[in-house]
């Protein structure tokens, strides 16, 4: 197709992007590796061209993971990018609406769910509403409600929702995780440098937990000389 590009993952895995457009950033392959747990049947929500499911696949035993984009062009290169890999024996991408995952796909189904949701609010400002990085970046198609909700009734009892947001809804994320019976269990703060404030949160919840949150220590992206750190290297298996 024109207008896109075939990155390389490393290790023998590619991903279709579009060429100028969105593209995933390193939030979805730290959440990845943060999610990178033992699981029967997983889910991706707003999968975009389908990076998390790819990476999870090369990086755990998980047998089936489904994988939901509400944009055509997103899902169609999701699907190429399965296909190319040869995973389609465990990746399954659907072009649907996040909203309609529990009817389509049945309430309850789900050892983990992972989601990197549109981080802004909609609203304020001037925004296209169909351009392909507004509806990624802005809660235009879906809010942080309807990604905790859904998250929440794809679960199995004591199923876990691995999550990356930004640390201004940090507030909003715990209220709607413990509103609809996911309790906040990890959090990771992300921070750019040594000394600078967070900018990225990783967490994990589980449904119908105990209340008992763990803080991580933080994850740093460089070091002070501008280099990535070990620990980014290792996650991008560098």
């Amino acid at each position: 197709m024109e207008n896109e590009i075939l990155d390389d993952l490393q290790n023998g895995y590619f991903i279709f992007q579009p060429d100028g457009g969105f593209k995933f950033g390193m939030d979805a392959v730290l959440l990845a590796d943060f999610a990178a747990v033992r699981a029967r049947r997983a889910i991706d929500l707003c999968t975009g061209t389908g990076i998390i499911p790819i990476l999870l696949a090369a990086k755990t035993e998980t047998a089936h993971i489904d994988a939901v984009e509400i944009q055509h062009d997103m899902a169609d290169m999701a699907k190429r990018s399965v296909a190319y890999n040869g995973l389609e024996d465990r990746i399954n991408i659907i072009e649907g609406d996040l909203k309609d995952a529990p009817q389509m796909l049945g309430k309850g189904c789900y050892d983990v769910v992972t989601v990197n949701p549109p981080y802004m609010k909609h609203g304020g400002g001037i925004i296209n509403d169909g351009d392909m990085k507004a509806v990624s970046r802005h809660e235009i198609k879906c809010t942080l409600e309807d990604v905790i909700r859904v998250s929440s009734e794809l679960l199995i009892p004591h199923g876990k929702l691995f999550i990356v947001h930004r640390p201004s809804r940090l507030a909003d994320l715990f209220c709607e995780m413990r509103r609809f019976s996911v309790e906040p269990k990890l959090m990771r703060p992300v921070h750019p440098y040594p000394g600078k404030e967070m900018n990225l949160v990783l967490v994990s919840g589980i449904k119908n937990a105990r209340s008992e949150l763990k803080i991580l220590p933080p994850l740093y992206v460089y070091n002070n000389d501008g280099s990535y750190t070990k620990e980014i290297d290792e996650i991008y298996g560098r």
